[in-house]
């Protein structure tokens, strides 16, 4: 089984910033995607950016310039800084990681999400 702990959501005033982590472990070979997702009230789960095992990244319209996506494969940990937050970045976050459980078995796993609210 493979187990994502997220962490690093919480209330923020507008233009501040804050830091998600997301920590892999269990029964891991290897890891491929990681990536951040959100979902806000009425809406549908959107990607904010990814990441791949070579290090290109991908960004949502929304949150370029102001959002980066890092991952530390050695303690298979995804983080999203996020700066200049406005009050639309207002959602539920999630990541979300694909890789190998073995040489012939792989895994897509959701995390359980973190709040992150941006407001006055």
């Amino acid at each position: 089984q493979v187990q994502l702990v997220e962490s690093g959501g919480g209330l923020v005033q507008p233009g501040g910033s804050l830091r998600l982590s997301c920590a892999a472990s269990g029964n891991i070979f290897s890891i491929n995607n990681m990536g951040w997702y959100r979902q806000a009230p009425g809406k549908e789960r959107e990607l904010v950016a990814d990441i791949t095992s070579g290090g290109s990244t991908n960004y949502a319209d929304s949150v370029k310039g102001r959002f980066t996506i890092s991952r530390d494969n050695a303690k298979k940990t995804v983080y999203l800084q996020m700066n200049s937050l406005k009050p639309e970045d207002t959602a539920m976050y999630y990541c979300k990681v694909d890789g190998r459980a073995t040489v012939f078995r792989s895994f897509d796993k959701w995390g359980q999400g973190t709040q992150v609210t941006v407001s006055s």
